[in-house]
């Protein structure tokens, strides 16, 4: 089944070192890597990689980053077609610090990906006819994540957002949502205070605005499924060592999306993204990390 991605794509520019500067320090790092990179085509990538077929919705800068990138998206046959470019706004960047550990602190200039409008989601329409999903994110303006979220509606598609970065949503917006993936910290910030004092009550309080499911991605922790009128269930994490955890959430919600385009039942959709994201964690850098769908199944027959 068909898989729409809707989303940034941007250029990684990684480091790798032991501990991240302070304020005004000068540290010396380890490793250097330039990989592509932003949460869309991450997704769509690893959606791409476990079997999905996939269409990315984006814009790049007329540059060498945005042309190598479309170059990449078409080695691993995602369709490109309804991918644009702006002439007047580079390719979007991340600087990336990766600590020992795989801890990472990330900048992101967003560049092109800034000008995705709702007009390039109108023009891409053929995309979403007979598709089974739609995958989106917040790297690109709110207003063109609610452009795709109510054309996937319209035309009967599952939507998924993964809310990152963090971004406060009201009610009109949430209600478009059948499945919502924050992790803990995005969680807490999708609405205003005062909080609620737990993952499963403040998950609860977003199904209140629409959402079917809430999916709390909680890194080492696994993963809860929060739905109305169910106890919350908790889906453990797969045991790995980790290097770089920069595209573990993308791996996840790549997963996600193909397991439920092909009819997966939630929480088996959520296993399978779990071992995906936990395997993403093993490899340097946002892209080169995703992994394939032999060792996705490889690893949740290890557990099974």
């Amino acid at each position: 089944m068909k898989i729409v991605v809707v989303g940034s794509a941007n250029t990684d520019l990684v480091v790798r070192t032991e501990v991240a500067p302070d304020a005004g320090e000068t540290v010396v790092g380890k490793d250097f890597l330039i990989a592509p990179g932003g949460k869309g085509a991450n997704q769509a990538v690893a959606a791409a990689r476990l079997g999905g077929e996939v269409t990315f919705v984006a814009k790049l800068g007329d540059d060498d980053f945005g042309r190598n990138n479309l170059g990449l998206y078409r080695e691993e046959g995602i369709d490109t077609s309804l991918i644009s470019f702006d002439r007047d706004a580079p390719s979007g960047v991340a600087l990336i610090i990766v600590e020992e550990g795989g801890e990472n602190r990330i900048v992101v200039v967003p560049g092109a990906n800034g000008r995705l409008t709702p007009r390039d989601i109108e023009r891409s329409r053929r995309a979403f006819e007979g598709a089974a999903v739609l995958l989106v994110q917040l790297e690109i303006p709110l207003e063109t994540v609610e452009a795709a979220l109510r054309m996937a509606k319209a035309e009967g598609l599952l939507t998924v957002l993964n809310p990152a970065p963090a971004t406060p949503l009201d009610r009109e917006v949430l209600e478009l949502v059948d499945i919502l993936t924050p992790n803990e910290i995005e969680l807490f910030g999708l609405l205003g205070g005062p909080h609620a004092k737990s993952v499963e009550e403040e998950a609860r309080r977003l199904l209140e605005l629409g959402p079917k499911h809430v999916v709390v991605t909680l890194g080492e922790k696994g993963a809860m499924i929060v739905s109305p009128g169910r106890d919350a269930l908790h889906i453990p994490a797969f045991e790995v060592e980790p290097v770089d955890t920069t595209a573990a959430g993308d791996a996840f919600n790549g997963a996600l999306a193909v397991a439920l385009a092909e009819g997966k039942p939630i929480e088996d959709a959520v296993k399978f993204a779990c071992a995906a994201g936990a395997l993403a964690t093993t490899v340097l850098g946002a892209q080169p990390s995703l992994p394939r769908r032999d060792e996705v199944e490889a690893l949740l027959a290890s557990r099974a």
